[in-house]
Formats: C-alpha cells, structure tokens, sequence
C-alpha cells in the first residue's frame, strides 16, 4: 500500500495540535480539507485513525501511521543535508523526546546541550513519569524515551542506561521533630510526605518496604523536580531523593538520610526508533555515554 505524503503530514498535524481547526491553521487550509484528508485516510485503511475526542487522539493504527509520518521527516531532511540541496544545511531537525523528571533535572540536559551545539536540532521535551514514557513512544508522539520500562515497544530498540537510586531524605529538624524514636509505622503515619504528582510511588514504596502496609499520611504534591528538591530541603515533608540531587545537600549537613532507610533503584532504559538516522543515532550514543557515567 503507498501511503499519501499530505494525508500523513495531516495526520500528525491533528494529533499533535489536538484539533482539526488547529492542525488546520498550521498548514494553512480549511478545517473542512483536513477533516476530509482525514476521512480519506481512514477509507483507504478500513480503519479508524484518530479518536475524536478533545484532544484528539491517535488509535492503535493511527499511532503506526504517525510515527511512519515523523520517520519520512528524518530520512528527508538527512537525504536533502547530505545532498547539499539549497536550504537544508540551515535547516534545524525536531526531535521528540520523552523523560522523567529527574533524569531531566540531573543528567540528560548537558547530553542534549553538547548534540545541539554540534548539529542543527531542536529538542521538543516531553516529561512524564519513567513508568509511562514508553507510552508516549509507543503512541508516536515521541521518536525516543528514557524509560524504567525494559521491554521494547514494537519497532524500538532499548539499550540500558544504568540505576538512578533514591533514598529518603529530610532535613535534621524535620527528622527529630517526626522521627525521634526512628522511622517506624506509627511515624510514617503522621510525617508530612512530598509527592512529585499523583503518579509518584517512590514514597509509598518506601513506605511498604518499612510497613508492609499502606499509609494515609498528610501528602504535598510539588510537580517540578527542582522544586521538589527544595521543599525537602526547607523542611516541608521527607521524600526520596536520587543521589544526583542529595549527595550536595548530605554534605553539607542540609539533610540526612533516615535512620535505617532502605535505598530504591530505578532502571532506566533508551528507547527509540529503529531508523537508520545518523542524529538520532547520535543522539543516543551522547545520552547514553552521559547517564552511564552519571548513573549506578
């Protein structure tokens, strides 16, 4: 089957604006002509491709056609660099990306900076959790991810980065304030806790490998890696900390590790596309060479 260059352009461009008046406006025609490219799409598959909802969302289907749609603009963009054609060697290439925060907040950003300094790129970041990075891969709406996930999505490939390890943390007035008598049960019951987001289980899993139970305690959210750090170090709540962010922090006697406290190693994984493209290749070898030396 040949596959229609415009029909995919429109593809991607309803998915990642989110609406067909959107899409619309970026590739300056009517919504009624991308609402019917996408229709024609769909008649010549015999297959729904879009989730019309708000945001519009791409299906299974539509998912693999997305990501055939991202792939053709690496390939050409590369043959046109490597061809010398007139206004490709200006031209800047946009690689999506997924990652979780910390990783964000600690390491991967001087790999990026050193790929961009050398290559005409632009990194379009996508941050979410390490356990659901892999589905923004696997949905097209990344070309690679950093990913606690070891099983590779369909046409990806992994490479291992290495562990980041949590411990948990809080400052030394928070910890003989709410952990006089140690870190037990009744404790952990009643110490305010710092939670990235409502997707965070690092803290509960903490928490059971203590208790073997769960625990209701009063709970901040604080969504931005940085500030998270922060408000462990003001005494907010205790929370687990990579060793990336923490190691400053214990030497200087800002915080402490608690009394006994058991580590957490998150693997972390390179996911991305298995396309013979020279920047995404590059890419990866930079990101990998740097969480490997970064990371356990």
């Amino acid at each position: 089957m040949m596959f229609d260059r415009e029909q995919l352009e429109t593809l991607a461009a309803v998915v990642s604006d989110g609406t067909f008046d959107a899409a619309a406006r970026r590739l300056k025609v009517t919504p009624s002509a991308i609402s019917q490219r996408i229709k024609a799409l769909e008649q010549q598959l015999g297959r729904v491709v879009v989730v019309r909802s708000k945001p519009i969302l791409a299906t299974e289907s539509g998912a693999a056609l997305l990501r055939l749609a991202q792939q053709l603009v690496v390939l050409e963009q590369e043959a046109a660099g490597e061809l010398g054609l007139e206004g490709s060697a200006a031209s800047t290439l946009v690689v999506s990306l997924a990652v979780n925060a910390d990783s964000m907040a600690t390491w991967l950003l001087p790999a990026l900076a050193q790929v961009a300094a050398q290559n005409p790129v632009a990194f379009e970041l996508h941050r979410d959790d390490q356990g659901y990075t892999a589905a923004l891969l696997a949905d097209g709406t990344v070309m690679a991810a950093v990913t606690s996930d070891s099983k590779p999505v369909a046409g990806c490939t992994v490479t291992p980065l290495g562990r980041m390890v949590y411990r948990p943390v809080a400052t030394p007035e928070f910890t003989a304030r709410w952990f006089p008598q140690g870190v037990d049960a009744a404790a952990l019951a009643v110490a305010p806790v710092i939670d990235f987001d409502r997707k965070d289980e690092l803290q509960a899993r903490y928490v059971r490998s203590v208790t073997r139970r769960e625990l209701h305690s009063p709970r901040h959210l604080v969504p931005a890696s940085a500030d998270f750090a922060a408000a462990v170090m003001l005494g907010l709540g205790w929370g687990m900390l990579p060793d990336q962010q923490a190691d400053a922090g214990r030497a200087a006697g800002a915080i402490v590790t608690l009394e006994g406290a058991r580590s957490i190693a998150v693997p972390l994984f390179w996911q991305q596309w298995k396309l013979r493209s020279t920047l995404l290749d590059r890419v990866a070898d930079t990101v990998v060479a740097h969480a490997r030396a970064a990371l356990w």
